[in-house]
């Protein structure tokens, strides 16, 4: 999709918040769409994408440290209003001309916030609220804040400047964070600056979103054909629906079944995109090709190396087949695209690789089509409901490209996979049951390498062991493990060692992301 310069947008200059994202994602729940751009992006680039409104991102620096980012002055002359949280404050102060000074005392976590003036961008927020500090600078009080160009609106015990506006600007800025949850009226807070200050009419629907893209796809495609990889996670399915629906037979949709799946998970991708879409699905079955290639191999890096280069070769074969096909489609989403540092005007700090599927677009010529890459994950979730895919396709839990290779410790065969599959079915079948799918990010069985003695009945055995692993995380860069309930651990380790055999011990594992890795391989 292209945004059309018609729609009104916030761009949001990254500082190098950990929360930057989180921004974004607040803003676009606001109806209003929004970019994360650079933060030296000229003003005459400014101008030219014509924002209603600008937010200056938090960040690690002081304004008066060595190499400390900064932005171009010249967007304070634009007028187009702006609002700085935490370091995004400081800066706007310091580049018109107020002090920012460390703090007599820093503030990190919640802190009683009185606020002056209970109009604009504090309207229909009390008069005392908690929000959430991260600080160690704060801007000076000189008779006013900063200077006589600004005005003190809200100050805590440890921070008489705890909000700001410019005096004859429209430039305003918070030492707190809005955007997280620990300030319970931060949403009201973003919603005054988006539609109070900045005028914001709400525009950005997802509704509008799919027939705008649908459009843009018949277009830039006309008669030619599109492949689309479809692995049966939610990105691949969104968007193979929504291309689905903008030229119907003329993608043909990819899916590998590469033996290395989840118990059921062939049967749901044929369900879903054959049979509810009637799309034009090409289900290679290449189990046997995979098996074949990853026998006797126990390095996890050696794994996927060896699952890469297969999938390549059986995804080439098949989209040979494909006749007038001059498009790939791949489910990238914005995240993706801003840590790569591929969008046009983004951060250019690349966080990781941005890669198309195996490199393919390049070997076979295709032209690109990413038809998600404005969106979020949660916008990608509801964007598939109205799709009409299935809830249990909109809600899957993510599922590492090597699929269970990488959760079979140890050498992959056709018996250790049944086993591992048998288990995992039951940990999902009992969350599901229970409510806690939903409650969990990722949940899943390991088949550990190790054996160990049991007793079963009056006999002793010497069989594998399952580990257990769910864990809770809002970005997935950091994670905390579950705490489920007892008895719902107790039910699924009974039935893992009741019905699955070769299973005579359940382990869950209590570690949090950092140290561990969410995934054991």
């Amino acid at each position: 999709m292209t945004i059309q310069h018609d729609t009104e947008r916030i761009l949001i200059l990254d500082f190098g918040s950990q929360y930057a994202q989180l921004i974004a994602r607040r803003v676009r729940e606001q109806h209003v769409f929004c970019q994360l751009v650079r933060a030296n992006i000229t003003a005459e680039r400014v101008r030219e994408l014509q924002p209603s409104g600008l937010i200056l991102s938090g960040g690690p620096a002081s304004v008066y440290a060595d190499g400390a980012p900064t932005c171009d002055p010249k967007i304070f002359d634009l007028g187009i209003p702006v609002l700085g949280i935490c370091y995004g404050m400081h800066l706007a102060c310091h580049l018109q001309g107020g002090k920012v000074v460390p703090a007599d005392h820093r503030e990190f976590g919640r802190a009683i916030c009185r606020v002056k003036a209970s109009e604009g961008l504090f309207a229909e927020v009390p008069e005392e609220m908690i929000v959430w500090m991260s600080h160690g600078d704060q801007v000076s009080v000189s008779g006013s804040a900063g200077g006589n160009e600004f005005i003190s609106l809200a100050s805590t015990d440890t921070c008489p400047v705890a909000a700001v506006r410019h005096a004859s600007k429209p430039i305003y800025g918070l030492q707190f964070h809005p955007e997280v949850s620990h300030t319970p009226f931060g949403n009201q807070i973003l919603h005054n600056f988006l539609y109070k200050i900045c005028g914001c009419a709400g525009r950005w629907k997802l509704e509008s979103f799919i027939e705008q893209t649908v459009a843009d796809i018949q277009e830039r495609v006309g008669s030619h054909r599109v492949i689309c990889g479809l692995s049966g996670g939610v990105d691949s399915s969104v968007a193979a629906a929504l291309l689905v629906k903008a030229i119907g037979q003329q993608v043909a949709c990819i899916f590998v079944d590469n033996g290395l799946l989840r118990k059921g998970e062939v049967e749901a991708v044929q369900r879903t995109f054959r049979d509810h879409f009637h799309a034009d699905l090409h289900s290679v079955d290449a189990g046997a090709r995979f098996l074949d290639a990853l026998a006797g191999v126990s390095d996890p890096q050696q794994k996927r190396q060896i699952i890469g280069h297969v999938f390549i070769d059986v995804f080439k074969d098949e989209a040979r087949t494909i006749e007038n096909a001059k498009f790939l489609a791949q489910g990238t989403l914005y995240p993706d695209v801003i840590e790569s540092g591929a969008a046009a005007d983004g951060p250019a700090a690349t966080i990781k690789t941005h890669h198309n599927v195996g490199g393919l677009p390049k070997e076979l010529g295709f032209e690109l089509i990413e038809p998600l890459k404005d969106l979020f994950k949660d916008e990608v979730r509801r964007l598939g409901l109205q799709l009409g895919l299935p809830e249990t396709t909109v809600w899957r839990h993510p599922f590492p490209g090597p699929g269970l290779a990488v959760r079979c410790l140890g050498p992959v065969s056709p018996e250790r996979l049944q086993i591992l599959r048998q288990a995992d079915a039951i940990i999902l079948e009992e969350l599901k049951q229970s409510g806690w799918y939903r409650k969990t990010s990722q949940a899943f069985a390991v088949l550990l390498p190790v054996q160990s003695v049991g007793v079963m009945g009056d006999g002793r055995t010497y069989e594998n062991a399952i580990a257990f692993r769910a864990v809770q995380t809002d970005d997935f860069m950091t994670a905390d493990w579950s705490h489920l309930p007892y008895e719902l651990l107790a039910k699924i380790s009974t039935r893992i060692i009741n019905q699955v055999k070769g299973i005579n011990r359940v382990v869950y594992d209590i570690s949090s992301k950092p140290p561990a890795t969410i995934e054991w391989e």
